[in-house]
């Protein structure tokens, strides 16, 4: 049997892998300090779970448009308006099944075999196989932790070719924690505009800042700007939905309409009632965010700290998301062993750097308890004394 090559060449996500082999060592009754969920340990609040019920309960169980319910669109484009300073049509709002699914649209919808697309390293997992998976080549540019593992528009602009066709941004950062400031964004969609290049800004984390951070919506800071990004943002971080897989773009007027038709034969609409969950997230209370930013706060207040005083280790301190990327560099070991004898010897559960592009670092989330965190953090010291 011969397989796509395309799909022959995808890499399994190590930070799935990381999760099932802790879950199966816990189900063995290991005591294992799990530092690799990209998730929020909260439930998603109750009155998001009550509109869902009622939806379910009403027979709101149907097929929807394919590019999500009138009011959530609507809802959405307020949400852009109000907190991102971003313009977008209803007509211009497409609900997917995750923010995972929005980025993948976004790049299916504008690259062709043979463009490359611009990542910065350290960068989330996923988007290299993405743009893989439509054809694309993947064009890495190593940042530094001395510049908060950003890229610089002199980087962005030195790495460019006549093939560049998209620039991917996530602020906050996964891995990193990092955000990009207001300046940094501008001098970046200078660039882009220059030369036409698509930004596809993956916002998922924008509720999730710390310390004063101020999240910044690219596309929103000029109009040549707007006409180039397409904004990817969803409901699983701020509001623990992500098992619910909603999320969603905003994006010029054309583009939206080309994704709207290749969702509509793909998966179709996302989940009818799951819909109207959002709309309740969306339109209620948002105390709960706030209420689960502050206690991330906490934990990473004390991660960090506790980290940076452990001999042998050094990050850079997140303003944004759940994770705290640790440099391992000193210890004489590449991510993969270091993570390996760790959950061995140890049983901490880490994702090693190498699958974000970068083998000198290790991932920690800090989307767990606050005794998990000290214990777990107990035994990686200990662990690096060994080493």
């Amino acid at each position: 049997m011969q397989l796509a090559t395309r799909v022959q060449e995808l890499t399994p996500s190590l930070t799935l892998a990381i999760d099932s082999k802790a879950k199966a060592l816990k189900a063995e009754g290991v005591d294992v300090c799990g530092f690799g969920a990209g998730e929020p340990d909260m439930d998603t609040p109750e009155h998001i779970k009550a509109a869902c019920i009622e939806a379910l309960q009403s027979g709101f169980t149907k097929y929807t448009p394919s590019s999500g319910i009138p009011e959530l669109r609507q809802a959405i484009a307020e949400k852009f308006k109000k907190d991102n300073g971003l313009e977008y049509k209803p007509s211009q709002i497409i609900v997917s099944n995750g923010a995972k699914q929005s980025c993948f649209n976004a790049i299916s919808a504008i690259c062709d075999p043979g463009d490359e697309v611009i990542i910065p390293a350290p960068y989330w997992l996923s988007y290299p196989e993405m743009v893989r998976l439509a054809g694309a080549e993947p064009a890495f540019v190593h940042t530094k932790q001395e510049n908060a593992w950003k890229i610089t528009a002199e980087q962005f602009e030195n790495a460019m070719t006549p093939r560049t066709k998209m620039i991917i941004l996530n602020t906050p950062g996964n891995p990193t924690g990092s955000i990009y400031t207001r300046e940094e964004l501008r001098a970046i969609s200078e660039v882009a505009a220059e030369e036409d290049i698509y930004i596809l800004s993956d916002e998922i984390y924008e509720k999730l800042t710390y310390d004063g951070a101020e999240h910044v919506s690219i596309g929103s800071l000029t109009p040549e700007a707007s006409d180039l990004t397409i904004t990817v943002n969803g409901f699983s971080k701020a509001y623990a939905m992500t098992g619910w897989r909603l999320g969603y773009l905003g994006a010029p007027e054309a583009i939206a309409k080309a994704i709207d038709s290749m969702q509509s034969h793909s998966t179709s609409n996302p989940c009818s009632f799951a819909q109207k969950g959002a709309l309740a997230a969306l339109k209620g209370d948002q105390q709960c965010v706030t209420d689960m930013r502050d206690e991330f706060d906490i934990r990473r207040q004390y991660m960090f700290d506790r980290i940076s005083s452990i001999q042998g280790l050094s990050a850079v301190k997140p303003l944004g998301a759940f994770y705290v990327l640790v440099n391992i560099s000193n210890l004489g070991l590449k991510s993969q062993n270091f993570s390996d004898r760790l959950l061995s010897k140890a049983n901490v559960a880490v994702v090693p750097g190498i699958a974000f592009g970068d083998d000198q670092t290790i991932r920690l989330s800090y989307a767990t308890s606050l005794d998990v965190i000290k214990t777990g953090l107990d035994r990686l010291e200990e662990f690096c004394k060994t080493l």
